[in-house]
């Protein structure tokens, strides 16, 4: 076995031994790969699965995988983000079991009062999220314009004036 080394900063140098692979739960690999975990066969539920797995799977999923993303059923992420709603929005409208395709397309062909509703709060949400957005970049702007002139932005830390000390003075 070889000694590890540090150099003047901190860093390991010279290390042969390799790592344990890091392993991640049946729930959160479900989660990554956007699949249901009870309606993933008994092996996948049972088996926690490295990072290589997981990319291995990502690349090249089996049929099953395939299959349940195709068809569902989903979990509720992947149905909020099919009906263009929030998950909190699904909670509202008392949607608690894993939908399929066929359903969630049911539901977007002659959609529930529910579902206008919280399809219009969604939409609203991104709406207001986009605005401040905007403002934020438009207030960066106007701070680098002002900064350009050597001037302090409104608001902004002000370096020529003293510091009191954080007393409140």
């Amino acid at each position: 076995m070889r000694r590890v080394g540090l150099t003047g900063k901190g860093y390991a140098v010279g290390m042969s031994e390799e790592r344990a692979p890091q392993l991640m739960k049946p729930a959160t690999a479900a989660q990554k790969l956007g699949v249901y975990l009870p309606a993933t066969p008994e092996s996948f539920q049972t088996t926690e699965i490295t990072r290589a797995e997981l990319n291995e799977l990502t690349a090249n999923p089996p049929e099953w995988l395939t299959t349940l993303r195709a068809d569902g059923p989903h979990p509720r992420s992947v149905i909020a983000g099919k009906l263009g709603v929030s998950n909190a929005g699904l909670a509202r409208s008392g949607i608690t079991d894993a939908l399929t395709t066929a359903e969630i397309k049911a539901l977007l062909e002659a959609p529930p009062q529910w579902l206008v509703q919280e399809r219009a709060t969604q939409a609203e949400v991104r709406d207001e999220k986009q605005r401040v957005k905007e403002r934020d970049a438009w207030r960066r702007q106007l701070a680098a314009e002002a900064e350009a002139r050597g001037e302090v932005p409104h608001g902004g830390p002000t370096h020529d004036r003293p510091s009191s000390g954080g007393r409140g003075r």
